[in-house]
């Protein structure tokens, strides 16, 4: 059995736009790889975090549990130099689980839906680019709708590459 899951990947230290790249290749070795929005550079979120960050959403399906996939993410994560120092803080390479089908699972080490993603626009605008229409399990709502609704004002474009 296969979940379609969506996942948020990104970060503002070192090579951004190559642990991307990595990040999605390390993915898509252990799961399927469906789709992925362009790269968006975004300023950081939180006022904790120095210097731009590059996000990007992608879609998966996988046969694992969802906490065994937030293990391969943490893995992933720690392999591209993560350092797990201050909440919001900088860092190499960020990945969270968005969605997980329509599963609403809330334990205390994973929280699904992402508790803040209609919070964020950074996450939301990547979102629209490949699941538009995708409904929110507790809102109710499509991605573009909390997209439209979102009142972060934090700008988020396109990164054009190196």
């Amino acid at each position: 059995m296969f979940a379609k899951v969506v996942l948020i990947l990104g970060g503002n230290r070192g090579d951004r736009e190559e642990l991307i790249n990595l990040a999605v290749k390390y993915i898509s070795e252990k799961n399927h790889f469906v789709s992925g929005s362009a790269i968006y550079e975004t300023q950081a979120w939180g006022n904790v975090a120095k210097g731009n960050f590059l996000n990007q959403v992608i879609q998966i399906e996988t046969s694992v549990s969802p906490q065994k996939l937030l293990e391969q993410t943490q893995e992933i994560e720690d392999k591209l130099g993560r350092k797990r120092t201050e909440i919001w803080g900088d860092r190499t390479m960020d990945i969270d689980i968005l969605y997980f089908g329509d599963e609403v699972i809330r334990t205390p080490n994973l929280t699904i839906p992402h508790q803040l993603m209609h919070d964020r626009r950074f996450v939301l605008v990547p979102l629209v680019d490949i699941l538009p229409d995708m409904i929110h399990p507790i809102f109710g709502k499509s991605n573009r709708i909390l997209l439209e609704e979102c009142t972060d004002p934090c700008e988020v474009v396109v990164f054009k590459g190196k």
